[in-house]
């Protein structure tokens, strides 16, 4: 009887110790390569947060360039991961479409080339560079979104092709202070995003956006006083194409650079002329001129943008807005 007694009183201390870990609480996480953090990986950090946490976790990530193909995984919520300073801790991998998967032999493609991807619900990014450093030998995403309420605070996104994938319909993210650049579609998804005071770089001749928004959901793309520039190789870009037929991409109170074609938008398919749903209102600068605007978009009324805003954009039953 005592032999039992003591193996239970053994299992239950075990048991206690396995719940009980030291990182599960609201303190933060320190990252750094050189040693000085708890962990030199973000993602070994990311493995040992609780899943589903009711509590808001820091991943402090001190400056330095990690090596890492990260995911988020859909159990894990209320994180945030804190760089040190955005021009100088990178999160960066090199995959694109056309390297050859080891286990099959074929291409990767588009959607398996992330650096970072987030599965999981209410993530906080601030401060932090997610870069895909791959050469341009086809799409190669640096950011990978399926969560939902996701928040980006002065983070940078680099890339070439396709940088940026708001991969889920229905899911609400909220860049703010970003700096975003690419070649082709390299802002692209179905998923309901604003962009407030983000720049947003073009290098080559190409499209910014590819809106994927589907028929019944009201918004897409937003972007707020933003500012769109280029590199030298750039003097011809599109705002954007629609990836399907609804696609919704508004640019308003931004300062559009003279590398914004006078015509604005493109089709993709001729079709899609009928359905793509293409706005802007007040911008400025050189390419802001909406005389030789295609006639299939359309600038909103002072009326109609007054309307849009966080709040009415992200609506839903659950009352979420970004908390800055």
């Amino acid at each position: 009887m005592r032999k039992l007694l003591l193996l239970l009183a053994f299992m239950t201390t075990a048991q206690v110790g396995l719940a009980a870990s030291k990182y599960d609480n609201p303190d933060t996480i320190v990252v750094a390569r050189d040693g000085t953090g708890q962990f030199r990986t973000v993602d070994e950090a990311i493995e040992v947060c609780r899943a589903f946490m009711d509590y808001h976790k820091v991943i402090f990530v001190k400056n330095g360039t990690y090596k890492e193909k990260l995911i988020i995984p859909s159990w894990l919520q209320n994180i945030e991961i804190c760089g040190e300073d955005a021009e100088k801790t990178i999160i960066t991998y090199d995959d694109h479409a056309n390297i050859a998967r080891p286990e099959t032999g074929k291409a990767m493609g588009t959607f398996r080339t992330y650096t970072l991807k987030i599965e999981g619900n209410d993530i906080t990014l601030k401060n932090i560079t997610i870069e895909n450093n791959s050469a341009r030998l086809g799409q190669a995403v640096a950011l990978h979104t399926e969560g939902d309420r996701l928040v980006f605070i002065g983070c940078r996104f680099i890339g070439h092709q396709d940088t940026v994938y708001t991969g889920v319909a229905g899911t609400r993210l909220y860049f703010k202070d970003c700096f975003i650049c690419g070649t082709t579609d390299f802002i692209f998804g179905p998923s309901t995003a604003w962009f407030e005071g983000c720049t947003i770089e073009s290098r080559i001749n190409s499209y910014v956006t590819a809106a994927s928004t589907p028929q019944t959901q009201p918004y897409g793309y937003i972007f707020n006083n933003c500012r769109l520039i280029a590199t030298p190789d750039a003097n011809k870009v599109y705002l954007g194409r629609p990836w399907r037929d609804y696609g919704y991409t508004l640019f308003m109170n931004c300062e559009l650079g003279s590398h914004i074609r006078p015509e604005g938008w493109h089709n993709w398919e001729k079709h899609r002329e009928q359905t793509a749903r293409y706005l802007e209102y007040n911008n400025r600068g050189a390419g802001a001129n909406t005389s030789q605007r295609v006639a299939w978009s359309r600038q909103l009324t002072k009326k109609e943008a007054a309307k849009i805003t966080p709040k009415e954009v992200f609506n839903r039953n659950d009352g979420w807005v970004p908390r800055l």
